[in-house]
């Protein structure tokens, strides 16, 4: 962002639920106490159904940014996933202040719907082709204290409709 330009304030869930609806996408949420960690969202299994994730929001030496979505037991190798997702060198996690600039969340609340936020495009929206195997996929609503939930496709037609055609790369390790 360059100096003197102010960034939009980060859309709220009400802005994603109106730009699901106009996208013709069914959605439903369910609010429950904040959780912060897979750990904390796993009593609530279930009550919703479908693949829950887990959102990694890395950095390559480079300063190019990935939001990778897998689902939320998948063990993921950070050492190696630069080779799958096309960073320049190893990654690291984003800082806190990145997060919110270009996602518009919070750590605890990083979401594929956070991508509404990246109007500059700067986020790389990564998959594991795992999740996919769910119909039904869940993530935060851009915040940790609800649970939205959207038809894999319809997933993947929002990410697109962002300007973020997602990379599907399987991602976890498979038993």
């Amino acid at each position: 962002m360059s100096e003197g330009t102010a960034a939009a304030p980060p859309k709220t869930d009400e802005e994603l639920f109106a730009a699901l609806d106009k996208m013709g996408i069914t959605h439903k949420t369910k609010t429950h106490p904040a959780v912060f960690t897979v750990t904390e969202s796993q009593s609530l299994r279930d009550e919703i159904p479908g693949g829950h994730t887990k959102n990694l929001f890395l950095k390559d030496k480079k300063d190019n940014f990935f939001l990778v979505t897998v689902e939320e037991d998948a063990e993921i190798d950070l050492k190696a996933i630069h080779t799958l997702i096309g960073a320049r060198s190893r990654v690291s996690f984003g800082k806190p202040d990145r997060l919110m600039e270009l996602l518009g969340v919070i750590p605890g609340a990083v979401t594929a719907f956070g991508v509404i936020n990246d109007t500059q495009g700067r986020v790389q929206m990564v998959l594991d082709a795992a999740l996919l195997e769910h119909e039904i996929i869940n993530a935060h609503p851009l915040r940790n204290d609800a649970t939205t939930s959207v038809g894999r496709d319809d997933l993947i037609r929002f990410l697109e409709a962002t300007g973020h055609k997602p990379l599907i790369v399987a991602l976890s390790a498979r038993d």
